[in-house]
């Protein structure tokens, strides 16, 4: 389980073929000796497990094997080396739930429609500084949209995000500087494919109105 709060971004380092898998060798700042061999690291919203650890340098290095599956209905397929991926441990008991529960079992490809940068200007009698802010909207698979609602959560490349406003398959998320600067979201544009995994409490609800 994870809670979509990214606590650093990687590095794909190299990605090795095999058979139907792929090894991914991904360069992080996380403590080698804090990695065990088992653990699940989400890489971008996917979770995966690590198959070995090495201390490079300063740099530690984790890898992990993609399976098909994962490769098909992810973005982990589209990889390459130098690709940046945002990374999360998984949760503790007694970890702060910072956002909101996280599988890492992404559910599809999502699309950036369009970005809006803005900014943000502090209320009258608070210092003036501006802070640029972004609005995504996203268009998800359609058989994902009727998990999505205005006010509810969303992991988008594993980063807990509220989603603002819903229009059929579209949703928009409103993303804060701080978001922007320690994700790979900053860089995103219109056009680009992002991991989407839906809210799990949506999920189990729509289960249960359909067994009634």
């Amino acid at each position: 389980m994870f809670t979509g709060i990214v606590t650093d971004v990687g590095e794909v380092i190299s990605i090795e073929p095999r058979g139907e898998l792929r090894r991914l060798r991904i360069a992080c700042s996380y403590d080698s000796n804090s990695i065990a061999l088992g653990a699940s690291i989400a890489c971008s919203g996917v979770c995966l497990t690590v198959v070995a650890v090495a201390q490079e340098s300063a740099r530690t290095i984790f890898e992990v094997d993609a399976a098909a599956e994962t490769l098909a209905v992810t973005t982990v397929g589209t990889w390459i080396k130098g690709t940046r991926v945002n990374l999360e441990r998984a949760l503790k008991i007694g970890d702060e739930l910072g956002g909101h529960i996280v599988t890492g079992h992404v559910d599809g490809v999502a699309r950036i429609v369009s970005r809006d940068d803005f900014c943000d200007r502090a209320p009258e009698g608070r210092p003036s500084e501006e802070t640029s802010m972004s609005r995504f909207w996203t268009e998800s698979p359609r058989e994902l949209s009727r998990f999505i609602a205005k006010k509810g959560s969303v992991a988008l490349d594993g980063v807990s995000l509220t989603v603002n406003d819903v229009d059929g398959d579209r949703f928009s998320v409103l993303l804060i500087p701080h978001t922007l600067a320690v994700t790979t979201l900053g860089p995103r544009r219109a056009g680009d494919a992002i991991n989407i995994e839906i809210d799990l409490m949506a999920r189990y609800a729509a289960r249960l109105s359909e067994a009634r």
